[in-house]
């Protein structure tokens, strides 16, 4: 069997962050996302359907909503995070309450670490994050090497 190999890729200076929350965990996210306005307005941020109309009414900031989460907005973000159109994750997710969409929550989970995208399940490795000195310049990090990959099995 012929496993996957690595290549090196950048993330830009200006990053696109997709904020999801839980529904018990949207109000942690919205005081959270309010403290971190001034940082989170150098960037373009994507959210999930109700997350982003919630954000945008709070922050003043445009978002660019999916669908709801359990809708099919987790799936969006996942695809995007596989096409390399979303740069971090910052999902407030609520582990004492089980999901419906739960198999939605873990493929997207897993899809942003396959593609090594920096990624906070909780609003203190948020902060760390987004406190980075990486968060506002380019930098270089390693993404499969799906193009390799294909190339190996035909």
């Amino acid at each position: 069997m012929i496993g996957i190999e690595f290549i090196e890729s950048h993330l830009p200076a200006r990053k696109r962050i997709a904020l999801v929350a839980h529904d018990h965990c949207k109000g942690f996210l919205l005081d959270w996302a309010e403290r971190q306005k001034h940082r989170l307005a150098d960037h373009h941020l994507l959210a999930t359907g109700t997350t982003g109309m919630l954000l945008e009414k709070r922050l003043g900031l445009p978002i660019e909503s999916m669908l709801s989460g359990p809708l099919g907005g987790d799936q969006q973000l996942g695809a995007r995070i596989a096409e390399r159109r979303v740069d971090l994750l910052v999902f407030f997710w609520d582990p004492f309450e089980p999901q419906p969409h739960d198999p939605d929550v873990k493929a997207l989970l897993r899809v942003a670490a396959v593609w090594n995208i920096p990624m906070a399940t909780n609003e203190a490795t948020a902060d760390y994050l987004l406190g980075s000195p990486l968060m506002n310049q380019a930098h270089a990090y390693r993404i499969p090497d799906y193009d390799g990959y294909l190339k190996a099995r035909s």
